[in-house]
């Protein structure tokens, strides 16, 4: 790597800045959902206001993951039946699954990053609900599991025979993919997922979580914690690799709080829903407006 840390630093923020922006309806929903006295007519006024997001909404509703005995054509009815945190998580995902580009020079592939991440965020929630002490919430874990890959994105649109080179690297040595961004890159996606993500107003601790998902994770947090092993739970269910097939030991510190991994797995249960929900976000959330 010849790059200097300045030359790097300025490299990385020119890359980040090209991205688009996220949606503001995004804030706004954050902002509603956050308020435990907000009322659901207020989210649905949001989403409505977005065609895009309310087809995309009604068409994973409809789906046969679903299979409710009759059709559902309001956004209001999809909370009636699902309720107001599952909407929020699907329009969120949506929103997500719409920044990212169809194509990239570096032969990466979107659709398994996208499984990933959608795999990773439910993983993450529900490491949360069973094993949080409430210093977090379930669905920031959620958000920081749908988003804590998007530097890879950065990397794949505009510093792509870097990051090419560092997929082939991962690959052939069989090393986590972080590692082989600092060595070809001279950074990983961590540091400018916490850019990009900074760079959309998200709050602080979503910034923390996706800078730190790669570093030393200490087992009381819980949003970090989270994070860390539903990461490694999506790679060994092969639900995506987001580039990276290597699943991480549990550093001593988690495997304290949370036991073996494959004690951890079966203590959450069927992951069978976590992955089917999943694959049909995946597939609907890519499909293009009709």
């Amino acid at each position: 790597m010849t790059e200097t840390p300045a030359n790097l630093a300025e490299k990385l923020s020119a890359a980040v800045e090209k991205m688009p922006a996220f949606p503001k309806s995004v804030q706004r929903i954050l902002e509603i959902t956050r308020d435990i006295h907000c009322q659901p007519k207020e989210l649905v006024a949001v989403i409505e206001k977005d065609p895009v997001m309310t087809m995309k909404l009604l068409r994973i509703i409809n789906s046969a993951y679903y299979n409710f005995p009759r059709q559902v054509t309001t956004v209001n009815q999809s909370l009636l039946y699902l309720g107001l945190n599952t909407v929020k998580n699907m329009a969120l995902s949506f929103a997500a699954m719409g920044v990212l580009p169809q194509q990239n020079a570096a032969g990466f592939d979107m659709q398994r990053y996208l499984l990933h991440s959608l795999t990773t965020a439910s993983l993450a929630r529900a490491i949360c609900q069973k094993f949080g002490n409430g210093d977090a919430d379930p669905g920031d874990c959620y958000l920081a599991g749908l988003l804590h890959d998007f530097g890879k994105v950065v990397f794949a649109q505009f510093m792509p025979a870097e990051f090419r080179e560092a997929l082939a690297l991962c690959r052939d040595r069989a090393i986590p993919l972080h590692e082989a961004e600092r060595q070809i890159i001279g950074a990983d996606h961590s540091v400018v997922g916490a850019m990009l993500v900074g760079k959309w107003q998200f709050p602080k601790l979503l910034t923390d979580a996706i800078s730190q998902h790669h570093g030393d994770i200490p087992p009381g947090n819980t949003m970090l914690a989270s994070l860390f092993v539903a990461d490694q739970i999506s790679k060994q269910m092969s639900a995506g690799d987001s580039g990276n097939p290597v699943a991480e030991e549990l550093p001593s510190g988690l495997a304290a709080r949370f036991g073996g991994m494959d004690d951890l797995i079966a203590r959450l249960g069927d992951l069978s829903k976590i992955a089917e929900e999943a694959q049909s976000f995946a597939r609907i959330g890519k499909e293009a407006p009709a």
